[in-house]
């Protein structure tokens, strides 16, 4: 599998009152490979921090709203017989005789699949959020929910500056942009002060010059016939 990393689409720093901001760079993502699942492209979305920093919890309040918001008529594969909305429900057991599965659409942090990987375990608990929405291939929002792990559970951690909060395979829609991701974002710095930011992030595939670049012409061709 080929691991892209195109561009970042960032905005970082807006600032919960009262809380610190420092550890949250920005939102950025990778391309990670086209036709995983066919007519997608699938992407993974990481939280971008410094050295040492961790990330516990991702949601929505009444001054930041969670929104996965789909555009253009874009939609998420979901894989809803052997999947779910959050990484606790991939089990990568299942991926010999469900391969899709490995490219289901869902939210998490620092794992992948429910054993742990890449870390020892997968401790992610979800509270207050509404999947339906997302789990038809469409949106989720919510002012009163969140995604979270404890400050002890190891998979918060980054890892080469980042942690990962989410996988989307994404069927792209007419225009340039095909999700806009936004949220909270809470975690501890280095030396373990508690800091809360707002990220977002628009995510899309690169213009057709880039792609060709990067041996994903084809790709991009699908989404000019689209649009």
């Amino acid at each position: 599998m080929k691991r892209l990393s195109i561009f970042a689409s960032t905005v970082g720093g807006l600032a919960l009152a009262g809380s610190a901001t420092a550890g949250l760079n920005g939102l950025s993502y990778d391309i990670i490979g086209s036709d995983l699942v066919d007519g997608t492209y699938t992407v993974r979305l990481y939280a971008d921090v410094d050295a040492g920093d961790r990330v516990d919890a991702v949601y929505g309040n009444t001054d930041i709203a969670m929104s996965i918001n789909m555009i253009g008529g874009a939609s998420t594969y979901q894989n809803t017989t052997y999947g779910g909305p959050t990484s606790k429900s991939i089990n990568s057991a299942f991926f010999a005789i469900v391969p899709s599965l490995e490219w289901d659409s869902y939210v998490t942090i620092g794992c992948l699949y429910s054993d742990g990987t890449p870390f020892g375990g997968n401790a992610l608990q979800d509270i207050g959020i509404d999947w339906s929405g997302f789990e038809s291939g469409g949106s989720a929002n919510s002012t009163n929910g969140t995604w979270f792990v404890t400050p002890a559970d190891e998979q918060g951690g980054e890892m080469g500056g980042r942690v990962l909060v989410g996988q989307f395979t994404i069927y792209g829609g007419t225009g340039d942009y095909d999700m806009e991701f936004s949220a909270g974002f809470q975690g501890k710095d280095a030396s373990g002060t508690t800091w809360n930011a707002a990220g977002s992030a628009l995510i899309g595939v690169p213009a057709p010059g880039a792609l060709a670049l990067l041996g994903l012409a084809g790709l991009a061709g699908r989404r000019r016939r689209r649009g």
